[in-house]
């Protein structure tokens, strides 16, 4: 049945022009506004969450705004198993594209961090286009084999290495001398609530993947975070800010509360552009937080002391 998806409908759909593919994404927009509204609860509840402020009129417009950018993101990505490096380029444009540059004169590996936030597939898909640094996409399988063989090859057709979370040790150890730029989405819900970094996001406590704090102090990795504005249909800019051109001297915690306020920032700035259709807050609070907390941060500073 994959297989049939794929090849019978996905590759087909994605050789037709954005423009042709944008029509099906205005009917899939009127479906999730009338028929057929897409994880609708999830939406409002994660919206009524995160902007206590706004009245439910504020909030349904905000929804209405999101299943546009949803629908169009759908053509987009049907778009991505084919598209070209020549059209990826016309679309994504790298604001201060000197940050990685001036890293990579420096020889500095770097950790790129962003969030599930305008369309953060062709930022995957063109990453080994767009920088000099050897493109490495750090995730987790998909649970259908036969998609995240497809995916994860067609992510990585112009150049990108895509490495299982659980594998990144041994990768690292034979690209380390080489140069890379190690992108990861940190917005997802983590595993395991015991094992994260638990901070005030988007007001409400939440709890926030922790490995690329720590990888960043492992491995001594600059931090960039890349910020994308839809600029308009089809078409984004990527900005990039330096959070630290080395972790040493950060303590616990420092790293992790810079990028997620970054993308907090941009999602109070333009919030239709994140993906609220996602359960971000599944896990529940430990009982013993503040106690939990001070243990990480003791093994935070007995583990990276020398850095401190």
């Amino acid at each position: 049945m994959s297989s049939i998806l794929y090849y019978g409908i996905l590759w087909p759909l994605s050789k037709l022009p954005l423009a042709v593919l944008y029509l099906l994404a205005d009917f899939v927009y009127l479906l999730f506004v009338s028929v057929w509204p897409y994880r609708k609860k999830v939406i409002e509840t994660n919206l009524k969450r995160s902007f206590p402020e706004k009245s439910q009129q504020e909030l349904r417009l905000i929804q209405r705004k999101f299943y546009r950018h949803l629908a169009d993101l759908l053509a987009e990505s049907i778009k991505n198993f084919s598209i070209s490096s020549d059209e990826l380029l016309k679309r994504i444009e790298v604001e201060h594209p000197e940050v990685m540059h001036k890293l990579a004169e420096k020889h500095k590996n770097v950790l790129l961090l962003g969030g599930h936030y305008g369309n953060w597939e062709w930022v995957i898909t063109s990453q080994a286009l767009l920088f000099e640094q050897h493109a490495i996409g750090l995730g987790k399988p998909l649970s259908n084999g036969f998609f995240d063989k497809k995916i994860n090859a067609l992510r990585g057709r112009y150049g990108m290495d895509i490495v299982n979370a659980k594998n990144y040790k041994a990768f690292i150890a034979k690209e380390y001398d080489k140069g890379f730029a190690m992108l990861t989405l940190t917005d997802q819900s983590p595993g395991d609530s015991r094992k994260s970094y638990w901070m005030q996001f988007l007001n409400q406590p939440t709890a926030v993947l922790y490995g690329a704090e720590q990888m960043a102090h492992q491995y001594d990795l600059a931090l960039v975070f890349f910020r994308l504005k839809k600029i308009k249909r089809g078409h984004y800019l990527m900005h990039l800010e330096l959070i630290a051109e080395s972790p040493k001297g950060l303590t616990y915690g420092t790293i992790t509360e810079r990028h997620t306020r970054l993308l907090e920032q941009q999602i109070l700035e333009q919030p239709e552009f994140w993906l609220w259709s996602h359960k971000r807050w599944k896990r529940e609070i430990p009982h013993d937080l503040e106690t939990l907390m001070e243990q990480h941060r003791r093994e935070f500073d007995l583990r990276y002391k020398d850095q401190v």
